[in-house]
């Protein structure tokens, strides 16, 4: 038994967020739900993190999130649903001096038990820094990163890293903007961090990824346990182990994926299409 197209009538889901999240957000869980996505306006989000530096986020992405669920909660007590996004950006595991963007959606319904979370990571991402002596520097290194389209940061620096503590300059709009930030910072400092606005209504790249966390948000709900029914049945989990082709080992290769129910303990490991792995991806065959 699937779930219904929208399985929400109207209902109301109230959204963490502060930075304009609902853009994309509402327009598509309406659409593809039927939930009446409402920001909640008794929120701070920057108690869980911020990408400014103001506020170190401790834990994981999916901890963020749910710290936000519980307090949208708390904050409207009469809402069933509650949505709350997390992004992370960072060095990729795998390919050296390239950005990777990893976006959450995650949607709690506290009257049916269920948490389903959307996920999208992408090498789309303007995510970078610099450290400037002067304007001339931070003006051509704005002009690489989209600016001012996509927003920056002006901050302190000691050792050539970020010191938020001495300096921290946020919402520059502008060339105008930017060159006093710049002339400012390295009057205390004598250098200046310019790093990349990553906050979503800074940065059109990023929203655009919070946009296919949602899709996939969505695709999970619309998929179904099919022992009890409930949405959210998706991969959990990918195994590794797939046989090398040539010694027969186990190598890093995926060999199966593992989907599994948010209610029930109903699990399915769905093995790959291939039954073996390249030599390349084995550490005996190729340490």
């Amino acid at each position: 038994m699937r779930p219904a197209v929208r399985p929400y009538d109207d209902e109301l889901a109230v959204l963490a967020t502060m930075h304009g999240k609902e853009r994309v957000i509402h327009p598509l869980l309406k659409r593809a739900l039927g939930l009446h996505v409402a920001v909640s306006r008794d929120i701070d989000t920057d108690w869980f993190g911020t990408f400014s530096r103001d506020v170190e986020r401790t834990g994981t992405q999916i901890d963020a999130a749910r710290a936000k669920i519980s307090a949208a909660f708390a904050a409207t007590p009469e809402a069933t649903v509650a949505i709350a996004s997390e992004g992370s950006f960072g060095p990729h595991p795998y390919i050296p001096f390239v950005p990777l963007a990893r976006e959450i959606v995650m949607l709690a319904d506290r009257t049916r038990g269920i948490e389903v979370i959307g996920y999208h990571a992408c090498l789309e991402t303007n995510f970078s820094h610099a450290v400037v002596s002067n304007v001339e520097s931070a003006l051509e290194f704005a002009s690489r990163l989209q600016f001012p389209k996509h927003g920056l940061l002006v901050i302190g620096c000691r050792d050539g890293q970020p010191a938020p503590e001495r300096v921290l300059l946020k919402d520059i709009a502008d060339a105008n903007d930017l060159t006093d930030a710049v002339e400012r910072v390295v009057s205390i400092c004598g250098t200046a961090f310019i790093e990349t606005d990553m906050r979503a209504h800074r940065n059109p790249t990023r929203m655009r990824g919070i946009k296919r966390a949602t899709l996939d948000l969505v695709r999970r709900y619309r998929s179904s346990c099919p022992v009890c029914a409930a949405p959210g049945f998706a991969v959990t989990r990918r195994l590794t182990g797939l046989p090398c082709s040539w010694c027969h080992g186990p190598t890093d290769a995926i060999r199966a994926e593992v989907m599994s129910c948010v209610l029930c303990d109903h699990r399915v490991e769905r093995p790959m299409a291939a039954v073996s792995a390249d030599p390349g991806s084995c550490g005996q065959c190729n340490p």
